[in-house]
């Protein structure tokens, strides 16, 4: 492989690396602000944010390390083929459904930008009592979208590596 693709590969999976393992401590930010809530509930008078908080942590969560969890290959997949094929099967099928996935990030990080222009032009806020403005979030959407898009392109390097007989790492 070219290097300018291994430099690529190595540099997508390194910063998804490290995006990804901070994410994964979002969980215990949404924790903490379910845990405040059910205090502030059962004590005090509730809040009015704590739930839609704790809903925009978890999407940042789900799409911030939605890149590191590929890298990782820890997506779901179904198995009642898979399992049963050889590596280089396996490879060459991935090769091909990833295509798809790069094709679905596409339509969907052009969606996300548009929903985050309009969210800003005309600062979008939630049709909540707490309404909060959706561009943060909307914000978060978009880098995860691209993140996992990036992600997706260097998963589809490796795999044509290793069709070839190489690895890259």
């Amino acid at each position: 492989m070219p290097n300018f693709i291994r430099l690529y590969v190595h540099y997508v999976d390194k910063v998804n690396r490290v995006v990804g393992r901070c994410a994964m401590y979002l969980v215990f930010v949404m924790l903490g602000i379910l845990l405040y809530s059910s205090f502030m509930k059962t004590f005090f008078m509730p809040v009015l944010w704590s739930l839609e908080l704790a809903q925009f942590v978890m999407v940042a969560y789900y799409l911030v390390g939605g890149a590191y969890s590929m890298q990782e290959d820890g997506h779901v997949r179904m198995d009642l083929f898979y399992t049963r094929w050889s590596d280089k099967t396996k490879t060459a099928v991935d090769a091909v459904t990833i295509l798809f996935l790069i094709c679905y990030l596409g339509f969907l990080l052009y969606g996300g930008i548009s929903s985050t222009e309009y969210a800003l032009k005309y600062n979008e806020e939630s049709y909540s009592a707490w309404a909060p403005l959706m561009a943060p979030i909307k914000i978060i959407m978009v880098i995860g979208i691209f993140m996992m898009l990036l992600q997706a392109f260097s998963c589809f390097f490796k795999d044509i590596a290793k069709l070839k007989g190489e690895t890259l790492a």
